[in-house]
């Protein structure tokens, strides 16, 4: 048994009738590969870099030249943008959509594709292991997910949550910010002096909690965001390995490895959707909270 065997497996999976993953389970954190001028390389970290290129590479060869007869090409740029821009504009108002529309666009697309790259051949079935039980066990696989790294999300949120705080700087400004989160939203007309002034001091304190909720915003993205991408992959680690669990035949356990995972992809490609979708949704509520009040068919 050689404990360094290079595997290269999977269109490959269904094809060859293999099932290969980390053994005892997904790891939780990802795997270096190498340094780069001293900081390590991991294997999401490759992933997330090549899926980047993919998509700068694909809209540039879909949308070359840019003319007003779009080609089939341009059409379906187009069509995608059309589509988010008449969800997400109601939401941030128009004064700010133009300017968070990169932004949220790109946060969509981009975890997206990260999200359902798990599905593709060879993401985590390629790299070092040992034959364990008739099995090839990928202990540190060259390929991982992006969003399965808890680092990736962490950094997709916080980089989400800096331009939402430029943005609202920008567009509302400091003072709609303040009256926002501790303005007191009774009216003296309506409400005697002295509920005015309780109900001011119950909407500072509701403002303090507000703004420790911002604070926590980041944590609470990330971690919904890489748990269940996680998950996913843990629950298709499971599911190719089941027949070797229920120490099923060889021949038994390479049918099952190729056939039980089959629903489980699907629920994954919408896992994935719904995850990229409530991302970009989020940040676009929290844009919409501060900069669409003066908006009245924003609402």
């Amino acid at each position: 048994m050689n404990p360094r065997l290079p595997i290269w497996s999977s269109t490959f999976l269904l094809a060859s009738s293999s099932a290969y993953a980390a053994a005892g389970g997904v790891s939780v954190k990802a795997d270096k590969l190498f340094d780069l001028f001293g900081y390590p390389v991991t294997n999401s970290m490759v992933t997330s870099w090549v899926i980047s290129l993919l998509i700068i590479f694909v809209v540039n060869l879909l949308v070359r030249k840019p003319s007003l007869v779009p080609t089939k090409g341009q059409l379906v740029v187009e069509s995608i943008v059309g589509g988010l821009r008449e969800f997400v504009e109601p939401i941030v108002g128009r004064k700010v959509f133009f300017a968070s529309f990169w932004l949220l666009s790109g946060l969509f697309i981009f975890i997206l594709i990260n999200n359902i790259s798990g599905l593709f051949p060879g993401v985590g079935t390629i790299g070092f292991g040992e034959n364990q039980d008739n099995h090839f066990a990928v202990k540190e696989p060259w390929i991982r997910p992006g969003n399965a790294d808890l680092n990736m999300t962490f950094a997709l949120a916080l980089v989400a949550n800096l331009a939402w705080m430029y943005l609202i700087l920008k567009y509302a400004g400091p003072r709609a910010i303040i009256k926002d989160w501790f303005g007191n939203k009774a009216s003296k007309t309506e409400v005697n002096i002295g509920m005015f002034f309780l109900l001011g001091g119950i909407f500072i304190a509701v403002g303090v909690i507000e703004v420790i909720s911002i604070l926590f915003r980041p944590i609470s993205l990330s971690f919904r965001l890489f748990g269940n991408v996680y998950g996913g992959e843990s629950l298709l680690h499971s599911m190719f390995h089941m027949g070797a669990e229920f120490n099923a035949p060889p021949w038994l356990s390479n049918v099952m490895a190729c056939s039980v995972p089959i629903p489980f992809y699907l629920l994954e490609v919408l896992i994935g959707f719904v995850q990229a979708f409530v991302f970009m949704l989020l940040i676009a509520v929290y844009i919409g909270l501060i900069c669409n009040h003066s908006e009245e068919d924003g609402h």
